[in-house]
């Protein structure tokens, strides 16, 4: 079964469906895949800029520190963990879901592994502003394929739609506490992470426009008002 939500954005309709199923099938898992290594590469890029890392980048780091695994490993424990919590709040994984969980952190292993550690400002800040923006490509990849968000995101709009919170209120809440625990944990927080907090929900939403797939017909005519993508981008 597939769950589906169907919005417009930039003029096109847009459904969230977690099947495999319509039209341009092929375009929208390459997208998936691409966008999730993607996001794997650009979070290995803000670790490696040693200048703060995206929230739970923080979290990941942080725990990695303490247990001795990579961060990648860790990026996986946490996401099979978080989307565990799916069960009470009763959502539903789709393909881009199950796959978000282990590709990501798989990617920022491997680019880690072949990205040194760079030192000076020089260095680092064009690797902090590539990764922020490959970030954003990434977002609008991996969510225009229409495969179901990630086990993070999924969170958050279980709990807004659990709670009856704001999304805004929500998306801080967590956020907040991940960043607090990871930093206690050892995690990089700095401009960096200030820099993406402020620039992903504009970078993602291009990107998200210039990566959508139409679809002639809509699998549903009702529209909510806060879907998936508008709660994720929403800042």
């Amino acid at each position: 079964m597939s769950q589906s939500t169907t919005t417009t954005l930039g003029g096109s309709p847009l459904s969230i469906a977690s099947g495999l199923h319509g039209r341009h099938l092929t375009r929208r898992l390459v997208q998936l895949y691409v966008g999730l290594t993607l996001y794997g590469v650009s979070s290995a890029l803000l670790v490696r800029s040693g200048l703060g890392l995206e929230p739970w980048g923080v979290l990941h780091q942080g725990l990695a520190e303490k247990s001795g695994l990579t961060i990648g490993v860790v990026s996986i424990i946490v996401g099979a963990v978080v989307l565990l919590l799916w069960i009470p709040i009763r959502q539903r994984p789709g393909l881009g879901t199950v796959s978000n969980v282990f590709a990501i952190g798989i990617a920022m292993d491997g680019t880690l592994a072949l990205v040194p550690e760079v030192h000076g400002l020089a260095g680092r800040i064009p690797l902090l502003a590539a990764g922020i923006v490959l970030n954003g490509v990434a977002t609008g990849l991996y969510i225009a394929a229409r495969f179901g968000p990630g086990p993070r995101d999924g969170l958050m709009t279980g709990l807004h739609r659990l709670t009856g919170r704001s999304i805004r209120l929500v998306r801080t809440a967590i956020e907040v506490a991940v960043v607090a625990t990871g930093f206690l944990l050892g995690g990089s927080v700095g401009i960096g992470t200030v820099l993406y907090a402020l620039a992903i929900g504009p970078l993602a939403q291009f990107f998200l426009r210039r990566f959508a797939v139409p679809e002639p017909a809509p699998v549903s005519t009702a529209v909510s008002p806060r879907t998936p993508e508008q709660a994720i981008l929403r800042r």
